[in-house]
């Protein structure tokens, strides 16, 4: 994972020394919007057939938000996407076919860099996935995962007459009040810990993390989804985390208290989410395996990518036993 320093490319990974071996996220910075949100960050652009286009990793957990959100949101017709190799070596994020990226038809990018020196020459930060691009502009509108999940949901509605609501206005406590534990804890509690370079910092997070993951598994005993009867964005949140835990955090991370096989609720509740329709066709492990295993090769220099676990995510749950309602709609 390199970074831009005005511009220039430096393959330099994260400084856990600086933090005493802690791993530190660093914060998006690209934050504009499409549609109209009196909390957002930046400008508002208008949403338009076709003007957008989402560049993912079908590997990263904060680009499979934006997938599965733009496939329950059916916006297939109306914004396109370009997913980069699983590999992500000495020069970041490629577009490079033969490892198995879909190569970038917008603007015909070799390294995913370029997105962002296009958007901003003098750019300086980490150069990460999901991003949004405007191809009127030639430019990127929001490279921040939660934001994206927010436009999607809300600003191309008019365009598709999809109602669905995944950020309904009177669950929006509930929904943040999950996220800011999920998030810190489990979908950014993975990283801390894997990333860890002192024996204190990683168990401090492991244990935090399987601490979250036990107050989820209590949270799903009682309610069907995280927010209660209706499937919400923090639901998403945490599925891109649960998916790939067991094949990738489990063994690669060192996450490995528990597999989520080994919690009742959980187990059964990403089940019923990964065979919710159209949620499976966003799931690709093997992007997934090679690029945790095969990129980080501080943490496995052999680069061998394991064969299993088996994952029989088609088998039944039982998350019937309690009452969901579906999606809200909007009114």
């Amino acid at each position: 994972m390199g970074l831009l320093i005005d511009g220039e490319w430096h393959d330099q990974w994260y400084d856990t020394k600086k933090h005493g071996g802690e791993f530190v996220r660093e914060s998006a910075q690209l934050r504009d919007w499409v549609g109209d949100n009196p909390n957002a960050q930046g400008d508002g652009y208008p949403a338009e057939l076709n003007r957008y286009h989402l560049y993912v990793s079908l590997a990263c957990p904060w680009a499979h938000r934006t997938l599965i959100m733009r496939k329950l949101k059916g916006l297939e017709s109306v914004i396109g996407t370009s997913h980069v190799s699983p590999l992500m070596l000495d020069q970041g994020w490629t577009y490079h076919q033969d490892e198995g990226a879909s190569g970038d038809p917008i603007n015909g990018v070799e390294y995913h860099r370029e997105l962002y020196t296009m958007t901003d020459p003098t750019y300086t930060g980490r150069v990460t996935v999901p991003v949004l691009w405007d191809k009127k502009r030639n430019a990127i509108v929001n490279n921040e995962s939660a934001d994206l999940v927010r436009i999607l949901n809300d600003a191309f509605d008019e365009l598709t007459g999809n109602d669905l609501d995944f950020y309904p206005e009177d669950l929006r406590g509930v929904i943040d009040e999950v996220n800011a534990d999920v998030y810190d804890h489990i979908n950014n509690g993975v990283y801390k810990s894997g990333f860890a370079t002192e024996q204190h910092v990683y168990e401090k997070h492991v244990h935090a993390l399987f601490e979250a993951l036990e107050r989820m598994e209590k949270r799903l005993e009682e309610h069907r989804y995280l927010a209660g009867e209706w499937l919400t964005e923090a639901d998403v949140r945490l599925f891109t985390t649960l998916i790939r835990f067991d094949a990738v955090y489990y063994g690669h991370f060192k996450c490995n208290v528990k597999r989520i096989d080994d919690f009742p609720n959980l187990a059964n509740y990403v089940r019923e989410l990964y065979q919710w329709p159209g949620v499976a066709e966003t799931v690709n492990m093997d992007h997934i395996k090679r690029h945790y295993y095969y990129s980080h090769d501080t943490i496995n220099p052999t680069r061998i990518v394991p064969v299993g676990p088996q994952l029989d995510l088609d088998r039944p749950h039982d998350r019937e036993r309690l009452s969901g309602r579906g999606v809200r709609r909007k009114n």
